[in-house]
């Protein structure tokens, strides 16, 4: 029984649909499918059924599910060991939107350079949602906003660079006192579900500054792009370059402000033990001084 294929039953049952699977396992739909069907062949019974939109396990797959799962953590851990505890095999990491355009690509440049045999897959998400599936061993590694809570015993977690806070206008718009613009402008806010924006949020109460709220978004780039159409003005972290392009915006920075820390967090449990301590090299060689230009 081929093990990629146990792994597309596995990502079908997490996510619940053909086509996200495909999208995470980087292959077609049919692909996926073919699959799916091998596997039911050689077993002889049904793994999963249609219900709706979705796809959910039947009973034969439910009962199957925990072992394919071992079975595929057990064919990973087998390419490490013949790899004589030199980074390689398959190594998941998440990150959030900003990581993935700003930090990341420079990460994994570094690693496929030096380090070609590991096998990489990531998964874009939120911090939050990011920090669970390293905390439960979904992915091993993920580089995301510091939680707002202590970090638990179960990861390790380093800090790779800080975002102070900034006040975006449009470029054309005077700025005599940044307070002065925050209050008394439509306020574009950074959505305070994100723990980013938790960070803007707390800025905002600890100077008592009352904002005239129309809108709040969890997407940077969007915000930004309604500042520059003149629909407001936002507190955001400076995130890593790049940004939109063509954007006429004004930064400027916020005198006292907290700033927006991010850092890579991992699962010290994960059997990829040696590929994860290459990310944490590459993280750390890449990162940038604190604060952006």
């Amino acid at each position: 029984m081929d093990v990629r294929f146990l792994e597309s039953f596995i990502e079908v049952a997490a996510c619940g649909s053909m086509a996200e699977a495909a999208r995470r396992l980087n292959l077609t739909p049919a692909a996926v499918a073919q699959q799916l069907r091998t596997i039911e062949r050689e077993l002889g019974h049904s793994l999963v059924a249609r219900a709706g939109r979705t796809v959910r396990p039947t009973a034969s797959g439910l009962a199957v599910l925990e072992k394919a799962r071992q079975l595929v953590d057990d064919a990973r851990a087998l390419r490490v060991i013949a790899a004589n505890d030199q980074p390689a095999g398959e190594l998941r990491l998440g990150s959030t939107a900003s990581g993935l355009t700003g930090f990341l690509p420079g990460v994994l440049t570094s690693l496929r350079r030096d380090y070609p045999r590991i096998e990489l897959f990531v998964r874009p998400g939120s911090s939050a949602d990011l920090h669970q599936e390293v905390s439960s061993g979904g992915i091993d590694a993920a580089v995301i906003v510091k939680p707002p809570f202590p970090i638990s015993k179960e990861v390790d977690w380093l800090t790779l660079y800080e975002e102070p806070l900034v006040l975006i206008v449009p470029e054309a718009m005077e700025v005599a006192s940044a307070e002065a613009v925050i209050t008394a402008t439509p306020f574009i806010r950074y959505d305070r579900n994100q723990w980013g924006g938790q960070v803007v949020d707390r800025y905002l109460r600890q100077n008592r500054l009352k904002v005239r709220e129309w809108l709040e978004l969890d997407a940077l780039d969007s915000i930004a792009a309604l500042v520059d159409r003149g629909l407001g003005v936002a507190v955001v972290p400076d995130w890593l370059p790049p940004w939109p392009e063509g954007l006429r915006l004004r930064k400027i920075p916020l005198a006292g402000a907290a700033r927006r820390t991010i850092g890579m967090l991992s699962n010290r449990s994960s059997s990829r033990i040696a590929a994860i301590r290459a990310f944490v090299a590459a993280c750390a060689g890449i990162a940038p001084a604190s604060g952006n230009p």
